[in-house]
């Protein structure tokens, strides 16, 4: 399969982007945190569901301040990071039962990083098998519940 139609993408890739632009930020500076998907806002730090996930229930913690790496942090951020990377692990325990899990961040482009200068840790769910054929070969993922349903699931995990 060379073509998998995923219309939510296009604005994203094409529209134009002013100097400097990052999206952690854009989200967080407005109020619209379900359109947003923001799951959970804290002193120091945010959750958010990923808009290109690699499985249901991928989510990013990032700190509040654009911060390049940890060191940048305050330990405060870097302990509210962590409580909130507990946080999600539990919530997506609960809702999806997963079979494992990878948390981590990737540090600069050549580390991976599709949103580079914004410290992000990403929480993401894992099943066996989810890294069939289609993946691998097909070059494509799988996604099967859209991101305002996912929203719906793990919102109430993160209430205040």
């Amino acid at each position: 399969m060379d073509i998998l139609f995923s219309p939510w993408r296009y604005g994203y890739m094409h529209e134009p982007k002013p100097e400097g632009f990052c999206a952690l930020c854009h989200i967080q500076s407005q109020t619209r945190d379900e359109n947003n998907f923001i799951l959970h806002r804290g002193q120091n730090a945010a959750v958010v569901l990923n808009l290109y996930p690699y499985t249901t229930g991928h989510l990013m913690i990032f700190p509040l301040r654009h911060l390049a790496d940890l060191n940048s942090c305050s330990a405060a951020a870097r302990t509210e990071i962590i409580e909130l990377a507990s946080r999600a692990e539990a919530a997506l325990q609960s809702e999806y039962h997963p079979d494992g899990m990878n948390v981590g961040i990737n540090l600069g482009r050549a580390a991976g990083a599709g949103i580079v200068g914004h410290l992000h840790l990403h929480v993401v769910p894992r099943w066996q098998g989810d890294a069939n054929f289609v993946s691998v070969i097909g070059e494509t993922r799988v996604i099967p519940e859209d991101l305002v349903r996912t929203y719906a699931r793990l919102r109430p995990y993160f209430n205040s």
